[in-house]
């Protein structure tokens, strides 16, 4: 789920739909679990910018919980903006 969610997030808002950019997923095991990268070439943005999907006025919206399922389903996940371009997400899973 946790991986969907980063490619379609990678597709949708960093890509802008933009069939002319790729989105890269790099997957890596280690000795404590395995980490997940995914790469857009977008123009970055905030995680921290994305409103709450538990308050009670996002409760009933249709979409916004990508964060949040990536956030809960992975031991750690973090944001950086790509010295070549666009946004890189890393997730990792303990096991």
């Amino acid at each position: 789920m946790a991986v969907r969610e980063a490619i379609t997030n990678a597709v949708i808002h960093g890509n802008k739909l933009d069939d002319a950019k790729i989105v890269e997923v790099t997957l890596t095991n280690t000795p404590e679990g395995f980490e997940i990268s995914v790469h857009d070439q977008g123009t970055g943005f905030n995680p921290n910018d994305v409103p709450d999907p538990t308050k009670e006025e996002n409760i009933l919206r249709t979409s916004g919980r990508g964060i949040f399922f990536m956030r809960n389903f992975m031991d750690q996940v973090d944001w950086s903006e790509d010295p070549k371009g666009g946004t890189r997400v890393r997730m990792s899973k303990k096991l």
